[in-house]
C-alpha cells in the first residue's frame, strides 16, 4: 500500500478524526485529538486519542501504542490537529515526534493557539521531518469549533437551543412548557450538556421551570451551570442553589451589594444556608446583566462552549445582539395557538434584514424535526 497517495491520507485521517472524537466532552479547555502511525509497508501500528484534560495528548499514546519500536522507522504519523511546541501540562509533542525515526507527519490543520500556530511543523521540518498539512481540515475544524472559537475570539462558542411547536410557541398562554417535544429530543438534549463546557438560563426560566441542568439521561460528566440573576433575587431553594451540584452553579448579576456579600467567603459562611456556587458581578446595561461582558468574563475562565437552554427574553437578547453562533431548534408536530412565541424584537423589520442561517440541517428526531445552522 502507498502510505503516501492522497487517498490513503485521507482514509488514515478520517480514523484519526474518529479516534479524537472520543474525547468529546473530557478534554475542554483542550482540543479533541486523534492520532494514527502506519508503518513504511502500509499497516496501522499505533493509534491514540487526548482522554482528558491534563493526561497525555493523543500522539503520546500513539506512540506508547505501538508493541514493535522497529516499525516506527520511515513511519507516516498522522494527526488531527499540529502537535504543541509548548510545555504546558504534558510536554511538547513536537519534540517528542523530532526524535523519532519517523519520516511524515501528516496533519489535518494548523493550531491556532498562538503558543503553536505553526512551531510544532517549523519543529518537525527543522528536524528533517516531511510535513502536510490540510488533509480533511474541514472535518477538523468542525471536531474543534469550540475550541477554535474560543482561541480565535476569547469567548465561549454559543449555541442556542431552542424547543418549539409548528405554530412557534415555546409555551403554553399558562407558561407551561413541560413537555413540547418528545423523549427522543430531551436525550439529545443531555447528551448536549454532557459535551458543552456550561448550560445556560435566565432568570425567569430558573423560576418558572425550576431546572437542574445536569446529565440524566446518558452518561458524562456534569456542565458548569449558569444562571442569569440581575437583581440577585431568585430564592435559594431552587434546584439550582441547593442540589448536590451547587458548587457547579454560576450567577451572573449585576447587583454589586449581594454579589460582593456573597464573594466574601467569612460573610457566606455567616450565612445559615449559603451559597457554595459562584458569584460573577457585571456591568448593568438597559436594566440588564451585559451579556457581552459576561461571555468574555466566561471565556476568561475556560469556558469554550455554552448550551443556551433560555426562554424568550433570553434567546431574543442574544440573536438581537449577534451573539449566536449555533442555532439547535427542535419543532415539534403540535400546535398551540397562543402562548409565548420562540423570538421577539430581534432587530429585524424588512425582509432585507431577515437572518439567515448558514450550513443548516434538518434531522428527524423521533416525532420532531431539528433545525440545526449557524448564524
Amino acid at each position: 500500500m502507498n502510505t503516501n497517495s492522497k487517498h490513503n491520507h485521507e482514509y488514515w485521517m478520517q480514523e484519526a478524526l474518529s479516534l479524537a472524537e472520543k474525547g468529546k466532552g473530557a478534554v475542554s479547555p483542550n482540543p479533541m485529538v486523534g492520532c494514527v502511525i502506519v508503518s513504511e509497508n502500509g499497516e496501522k501500528v499505533g493509534e491514540g486519542f487526548h482522554k482528558k484534560f491534563g493526561e497525555a495528548h493523543a500522539e503520546v499514546h500513539a506512540v506508547q501504542s505501538i508493541k514493535d519500536r522497529d516499525t516506527l522507522k520511515n513511519a507516516t504519523v498522522y494527526v488531527t490537529l499540529e502537535p504543541c511546541s509548548h510545555q504546558g501540562k504534558t510536554p511538547p509533542c513536537a519534540q517528542m515526534l523530532a526524535k523519532l525515526p519517523i519520516q511524515t507527519v501528516v496533519v489535518a490543520m494548523q493550531d491556532p493557539n498562538p503558543s503553536v500556530n505553526g512551531k510544532g511543523i517549523l519543529h518537525l521540518r527543522n528536524n528533517g521531518i516531511e510535513v502536510e498539512v490540510g488533509v480533511l481540515k474541514k472535518k477538523a475544524e468542525k471536531l474543534n469549533e469550540f475550541f477554535i472559537h474560543h482561541q480565535t475570539f476569547g469567548r465561549p462558542f454559543i449555541t442556542l437551543k431552542v424547543a418549539q411547536t409548528s405554530d412557534g410557541y415555546i409555551a403554553a398562554a399558562d407558561g407551561e412548557s413541560q413537555w413540547i417535544t418528545g423523549k427522543e429530543s430531551r436525550r439529545m438534549v443531555h447528551q448536549w450538556r454532557a459535551e458543552y463546557d456550561a448550560v445556560l438560563v435566565g432568570r425567569t426560566t430558573a423560576m418558572v421551570d425550576n431546572p437542574s441542568l445536569t446529565v440524566r439521561h446518558v452518561s458524562g460528566r456534569q456542565p458548569r451551570r449558569i444562571v442569569i440573576d440581575g437583581p440577585y433575587e431568585l430564592p435559594k431553594e431552587l434546584n439550582l442553589f441547593s442540589d448536590k451540584f451547587e458548587e457547579k452553579t454560576t450567577i451572573l448579576t449585576w447587583n454589586k451589594e449581594a454579589s460582593a456579600t456573597d464573594a466574601d467567603p467569612m460573610l457566606k459562611v455567616m450565612k445559615q444556608n449559603y451559597f457554595r456556587g459562584e458569584v460573577i458581578q457585571l456591568s448593568k446595561v438597559d436594566g440588564h446583566v451585559d451579556l457581552r461582558q459576561a461571555f468574555k468574563v466566561l471565556g476568561e475562565k475556560g469556558i469554550t462552549s455554552v448550551l443556551v437552554e433560555g426562554g424568550q427574553q433570553l434567546s431574543s437578547a442574544l440573536v438581537r445582539q449577534g451573539m449566536v453562533d449555533k442555532l439547535e431548534l427542535f419543532i415539534a408536530p403540535k400546535l398551540l395557538g397562543a402562548g409565548t412565541r420562540s423570538f421577539i424584537n430581534i432587530g429585524i423589520n424588512k425582509m432585507k434584514e431577515i437572518a439567515e442561517l448558514k450550513d443548516s440541517t434538518w434531522t428527524k428526531v423521533g416525532n420532531d424535526i431539528l433545525l440545526t445552522g449557524y448564524f
